[in-house]
């Protein structure tokens, strides 16, 4: 069994991999990182990874855009977010980008066994207390956009994520060492998939997984 912890709080991640320790067992794998830059040489490193906990607010992982990637790239690997943001808004929204399950930091560790459990069985879960208030929750992104958004190549994700920060088709070919022919070739693949007309849309639609200054 594999699980990547990854957190920016020292303590927390601490805490969750000795609770996941509790429940794995001792032969478990846990493995952690403090950022979105050190999660992903985890990943490729460990690609048969059983779930990971994914601090909403964690460096470089800015809003939903974390979860996202992490969803286009390895789709077979849940994600459990843990936050301290306990809004319904924000977590009916987690789970309808793809994540298995949402634990509030405020929660008491022992669920975080029921919350395994459940993920590993291929179920969504949340706390009992907040079901009621996150089903009746509206979403910041429809869920068009969402399925859309799944039909991206994790390299399409990428040159659609610079795109947002302004990059030019030659900037992006060079952060991603390809050529610009190539790029062109990504962005008319993901202006079909998200159904929008030009960059400047996709860049607007891919804006909206970014958390509101508001959360």
């Amino acid at each position: 069994m594999i699980a990547l912890i990854a957190d920016d709080h020292p303590l927390f991640r601490v805490a969750l991999s000795q609770a996941c320790a509790n429940i794995l067992g001792s032969d478990a794998l846990l493995l952690q990182a403090q950022n979105m830059q050190q999660l992903w040489p985890l990943l490729r490193a460990h690609p048969d990874t059983n779930f990971i906990f994914l601090d909403l607010k964690m460096p470089g992982s800015d809003g939903f855009t974390g979860l996202s990637a992490l969803r286009t790239e390895y789709p077979d690997v849940p994600v459990i977010m843990v936050s301290a943001e306990e809004d319904p808004v924000i977590i009916k929204q987690a789970l309808a980008l793809g994540a298995a399950a949402y634990i509030p930091k405020s929660a008491p560790l022992e669920l975080l066994a029921e919350a395994v459990e459940a993920v590993l069985k291929g179920d969504i879960w949340l706390p009992a207390e907040l079901v009621a208030d996150v089903s009746n929750a509206k979403t910041l992104i429809d869920d068009d956009f969402a399925g859309r958004l799944e039909q991206l190549t994790p390299q399409q994700f990428r040159v659609l994520k610079m795109i947002a920060d302004g990059l030019l088709n030659k900037q992006i070919a060079y952060e991603m060492n390809v050529q610009e022919t190539t790029i062109k070739q990504h962005v008319s693949a993901i202006l079909r998939k998200l159904n929008v007309n030009n960059r400047t849309l996709a860049g607007i639609l891919f804006e909206k997984l970014r958390l509101p200054e508001s959360f």
